[in-house]
């Protein structure tokens, strides 16, 4: 299980010549709560995204993630449905309850690698709040409804 923000900004290598391929700057997420694939930058001066899907993804490992090689990048042709930084951002979203509790604002994700399942969210309440009482952590026990103005989650009961 890991969090976005452990993989945002590592090296994507290929693993037929050890290239680096890009850099690791958002994830794609589908309406039905899932991670579709790690959109990356690639080039010197003039950085084009491209996307991976997760199921091409070789291995998640802490200083970098493997490909097999460059085959398996995709150029982007519209935006994604959901990203948690860029177009369509999930972070920042308020997240409610389907009681309708207010839980705080959606700040980070955290998901099994190989199957893009979102297993857990990561809550804000505002920076001083997480200073004194720390970030929260839920867990969905359903895909979430994810609106223009806000996140509905059934939250699995402990």
């Amino acid at each position: 299980m890991r969090t976005f923000s452990l993989l945002k900004g590592l090296p994507v290598i290929n693993l037929q010549d050890g290239t680096r391929l890009g850099d690791i700057c958002d994830l794609s997420v589908s309406g039905d709560g899932r991670v579709k694939a790690l959109l990356l930058k690639k080039g010197t001066f003039i950085k084009k995204t491209f996307s991976i899907k997760v199921e091409n993804v070789d291995s998640f490992g802490w200083d970098g993630v493997m490909v097999k090689d460059q085959s398996v990048l995709e150029a982007l042709q519209g935006p994604p449905e959901f990203t948690l930084e860029h177009q369509g951002k999930l972070s920042g979203k308020m997240m409610y309850s389907q009681e309708g509790e207010q839980l705080g604002l959606f700040e980070d994700v955290y998901f099994q690698e190989e199957l893009g399942t979102i297993v857990g969210y990561e809550l804000t309440d505002g920076f001083f709040s997480d200073i004194t009482t720390g970030k929260r952590v839920i867990k969905a026990a359903d895909p979430p409804a994810i609106g223009k103005d806000a996140i509905i989650v059934n939250v699995e009961k402990s």
